[in-house]
């Protein structure tokens, strides 16, 4: 087997020439998994244990140095240095894509490795966040000068996370479609992403100040809502400005009470099932598609992006459809909330979906680019060849770091686990709806096929991919 080099972001998987056994055999281990673990749960599990997180305070010394002010103040002055190095290199670097800094940061080192450090360490992204940063600096100056807190707009409650919901599909659709030329893909610019950052930060600051820092944080700000989504799967979280512990995945079991939040969810799901299928499953879709938008007089470009937008449209649709099937199935059973209650209800159960793909998609890419990350873009940051600040930039990549068959193993690994887990969070959902542990059980028939058709669909995915 023989592993061969990926395009930065043409593609997030490594391809190879067979799997280790065949897939079906995987899809149905799999599914075997996932119904022994479902009858477990429906013996063994008859009371909740989520609904209640169990939080406990760690030592205020260590809440005092990691949440402190100067800890906050380095944080944040770290996070808009970052992303002004990631600006600049966009707008001046070099216009190859593996050689600048700002490709790989946004969306390798940042896009990918924030959930695995939120998932493990709680909030992560929320110090560092530049925009936050940069938005209480200068609403604190506001205040010292005028006297008074800047006065902003009540948010729309309805609104919810919407926003972030629509701005998680165009970050995605930005790198994965609008990164297209002559009807090829071949990436996203480092110039084109160095620009849409510069505009997501002025329209970010501006949300910001009319509907005030935490408040677009918490419902509008793509990175923060994305992120926060994954840390309520960790056992650190801050309550009341204390760092603590509390018992894992029980965070998750609140956090889509806001409306738009199973959007968030379900739009990551949809994204990463679109990007691992746009060159393996919906590879021959697409391209007749394409051939067909071409032969109507659409420009190589033009059609090629139109094409892509289609089927990820496609891919969200097709992933709200399996979630929203599961909901109006338990509404069956005697006993059911409203459907509406059942959609803020179980949207939670899904994260650990949207993390398992997560991995599984983009495990070999992230360990190959941060390899690049820590060496030769570091050093030099623009691609121009004249710099070397560390001393790496004659660096590379090892690509035989990992085989071939122990990334399927951990793309398998990953499914497999995060959908037991969202499993287990939508029967502990269950008893508290229903009370009866046996009417959830019912109930969970539809969750457990709901869980059965991802953890499936993952795997064709990736082997198809992979194949």
């Amino acid at each position: 087997m023989n592993l061969v080099e990926v395009l930065p972001f043409a593609h997030a998987l490594v391809a190879r020439e067979d799997l280790p056994i065949p897939a079906w055999l995987f899809a149905w281990g799999a599914s075997i998994v996932l119904i022994v673990s479902f009858f477990a749960l429906s013996a063994a599990w008859r009371e909740p244990r989520f609904e209640s997180e169990h939080w406990r305070a760690l030592g205020a010394g260590l809440s005092r140095a990691l949440l402190g002010l100067p800890s906050q103040i380095l944080c944040g002055a770290l996070g808009v240095f970052l992303l002004g190095v990631s600006i600049y290199a966009g707008l001046r670097g070099t216009e190859a894509p593996d050689r600048n800094f700002a490709l790989t940061f946004i969306f390798v080192t940042c896009w990918l490795g924030f959930p695995v450090l939120s998932v493990a360490f709680g909030n992560v992204f929320k110090p560092f966040n530049p925009w936050r940063a940069i938005g209480r600096t200068v609403g604190g100056g506001f205040e010292a000068i005028a006297g008074q807190r800047f006065a902003h707009l009540e948010y729309p409650e309805r609104l919810g996370r919407w926003p972030a919901a629509a701005g998680l599909v165009a970050f995605v659709w930005l790198e994965i479609v609008y990164g297209v030329s002559g009807g090829v893909a071949v990436g996203l610019s480092p110039h084109a992403a160095g620009l849409a950052a510069l505009l997501y930060s002025g329209y970010t600051l501006a949300m910001m100040a009319v509907f005030g820092v935490e408040e677009w944080c918490e419902r509008g700000e793509i990175f923060s809502v994305y992120f926060g989504m994954f840390s309520r799967l960790g056992f650190l979280g801050v309550s009341e400005g204390r760092l603590g512990v509390r018992r894992p995945f029980s965070a998750a079991t609140k956090w889509a009470t806001v409306p738009g939040s199973a959007a968030v969810v379900i739009a990551s799901i949809g994204t990463t099932s679109f990007d691992g299928a746009q060159e393996g499953a919906l590879k021959d879709a697409i391209a007749s598609t394409f051939n067909r938008l071409v032969d109507a007089g659409m420009g190589l470009t033009g059609a090629l992006r139109l094409t892509d937008s289609i089927y990820l449209a496609i891919c969200l649709i097709g992933v709200a459809a399996v979630f929203l099937i599961g909901v109006q199935g338990m509404r069956t059973v005697r006993g059911a909330p409203s459907a509406a209650e059942l959609r803020r209800g179980f949207a939670h159960t899904l994260i650990p979906i949207a993390f398992a793909y997560l991995v599984a998609h983009y495990f070999s890419l992230f360990v190959f680019q941060e390899q690049a990350q820590f060496t030769y873009l570091l050093s030099d940051p623009l691609g121009t060849g004249t710099t070397d600040l560390f001393g790496t930039a004659s660096g590379g990549v090892n690509y035989a770091v990992l085989s071939a068959n122990a990334i399927w193993y951990v793309q398998v690994a990953a499914l497999v686990i995060g959908h037991v887990i969202g499993l287990t969070l939508a029967h502990d959902r269950a008893v508290a709806y229903w009370g009866d542990y046996r009417q959830a059980a019912r109930s969970q028939y539809w969750m457990l096929a709901v869980m059965v058709a991802f953890t499936c669909f993952g795997l064709y995915l990736l082997s198809v991919a992979n194949a």
